[in-house]
């Protein structure tokens, strides 16, 4: 796609062409009597209310979009002025780094169709089923001890006090074994239901778990273990089962649907079509369309790599640490070489060193 990228590029010289403003703002500065000034300002707003909407669906990723629109356009300049090369010819007019900027900031707008539980899902049991789940093994290990209790009530009824005394302590010692492996399981749970990565043999624990049950006196069986809370917990890594990765996954379609609304001008008809594929992969094993390297837009490229990073070493996420830029530009290396991004377009970020603009506050 970098030769369709390289037809709709102005061709003048880099140093006439002016970067927007990073900011999610960009109207500070404008003549508010002028009637088309006026429009940008009304235009600006709506791109700041539409960001604000976004994050308040999933607070947890506040400011994702303005740094993933920081980077992605920083990436872009440095790309127009590079003059050797693969990318020496492109060159981006002020008018495509604005229609860049706007596909950045409201890359997630899709966000807003996909149910808030799912993205602020932090694991892999939503708390309704988690506290399900503990009271289901509770009320097992309550019906346990009493079904004990009775047996060991019938021995002194019908048994000498010698026979019930013996009965009654293998009984006790039997009862004490099953409440601990019971309270085992509890625990486990427990730290199988945190969105870290899961070892082989705790997939085997699960399953062994899951195949438990208990017969009451009266009543169907109880399994310990339901089949949804089996898959949920036996995810291997993150918080999201299947069907909460699809829901996340359909934010893209979203994204591509709403921005397709707009009436957008000539000048920034792309923003739909860059945002949609910010998700896809070189290997063509991405979403939502599996498009394949030469299909996928160039600033689509150059936003995959900007959202990651951010993702990877954003601090102000609740629900897992931070990464430092040397581990999270080792895992943009993995994904180059797996042909997930653009190792071209990577090499850039680093050499250039645009991961510093990100740097935490102190």
């Amino acid at each position: 796609m970098e030769n369709n990228s390289k037809s709709r590029i102005h061709k003048q010289d880099q140093n006439k062409v002016k970067v927007p403003d990073i900011g999610v703002s960009l109207s500070k500065e404008k003549d508010i009597d002028n009637p088309l000034e006026s429009i940008h300002i009304l235009f600006d707003g709506f791109i700041n209310a539409s960001v604000k909407a976004i994050e308040s669906r999933d607070p947890t990723t506040s400011g994702h979009s303005s740094r993933v629109a920081t980077l992605t356009i920083a990436l872009a300049e440095t790309l127009h002025q590079l003059n050797t090369g693969r990318f020496s010819a492109v060159r981006f007019s002020a008018d495509q780094l604005s229609e860049i900027r706007y596909a950045s900031l409201l890359h997630d707008f899709g966000k807003i169709g996909v149910r808030e539980r799912v993205l602020v899902k932090s694991k892999k049991l939503y708390p309704e089923e988690q506290q399900a789940l503990k009271d289901r093994l509770r009320l097992i290990r309550t019906m346990l001890e009493l079904e004990a209790s009775k047996k060991q009530l019938s021995y002194f009824l019908d048994e000498s006090r010698e026979k019930a005394l013996v009965k009654y302590e293998k009984n006790k010692s039997a009862l004490v074994e099953i409440l601990e492996e019971l309270d085992d399981y509890l625990k486990f749970i427990v730290s199988a239901n945190e969105p870290t990565v899961l070892a082989e043999e705790g997939f085997e624990k699960l399953q062994k778990i899951a195949q438990r049950t208990f017969q009451p006196p009266s009543g169907e069986t109880i399994c310990y273990l339901t089949q949804h809370e089996l898959d949920s917990l036996s995810v291997p890594k993150g918080s999201l089962n299947e069907q909460d990765r699809k829901e996340i996954e359909s934010h893209v379609t979203h994204t591509f649907n709403f921005l397709n609304i707009i009436p957008w001008s000539e000048n920034l008809k792309r923003v739909p079509e860059i945002a949609h594929a910010h998700h896809e992969k070189l290997s063509g094993s991405g979403y939502p369309r599996e498009l394949t390297e030469d299909e996928i837009p160039l600033e689509s490229k150059m936003m995959t790599i900007a959202d990651i990073y951010d993702a990877l070493t954003a601090w102000d996420r609740p629900y897992k640490k931070a990464m430092t830029s040397e581990h999270a530009l080792n895992i943009l290396g993995f994904e180059a070489k797996d042909k997930h991004l653009d190792q071209d377009l990577l090499d850039i970020f680093i050499n250039a060193k645009l991961y510093r603009l990100l740097e935490r506050p102190k």
